[in-house]
């Protein structure tokens, strides 16, 4: 799979965002949880803050979270952790989420030809998109990821 930094750590820093925000109670009633600053949310990962700051323009644009300025000032969700898919974090800061080494619009992956295995990582991709599709911000703060990989037979039955 072809998922770099970029996408891991813009989901760990959305992860510790809204496990930060569950753990908060509201600014004020009906503002919702205070902003949280992305100096804070780097400690806690041991990431770049000059690095979270490139990836939270991408996800405030994408309307994952919102910012507030001044003193107090930083980061909420701007939508519930139960409506925002982890896909939709990969996607905001353009993380392909691949298996094959073919580029968008390229003729293939070997010499210009698609390779006998391009099909089987092309579903493998595909099955990584379904997965993180339907995890939520959410299920990772409760810890309700273990157990949703099914097997193939097993999600026949679920399917039929």
């Amino acid at each position: 799979m072809r998922l770099s930094t970029r996408g891991r750590y813009a989901v760990m820093a959305v992860v510790e965002l809204a496990a930060r925000q569950a753990a908060l109670p509201p600014a004020r009633p009906g503002r919702g949880a205070p902003p949280v600053s992305l100096a804070e949310i780097a400690a806690s990962q041991m990431l770049s803050l000059a690095y979270l700051e490139q990836l939270f323009g991408p996800l405030r644009r994408a309307g994952l979270v919102a910012s507030a300025r001044g003193p107090g000032g930083g980061y909420r969700l701007a939508r519930s952790a139960e409506d925002i898919a982890i896909s939709a974090i990969v996607d905001a800061v353009d993380e392909p989420i691949r298996a094959t080494r073919c580029e968008d619009g390229a003729p293939g992956c070997l010499a210009g030809r698609r390779c006998l295995t391009h099909d089987l990582w092309a579903e493998l991709g595909e099955q990584i998109r379904l997965f993180l599709d339907g995890v939520t911000l959410a299920d990772i703060v409760s810890g309700d990821v273990r157990g949703r990989a099914l097997q193939p037979a097993a999600r026949e039955l679920t399917v039929g």
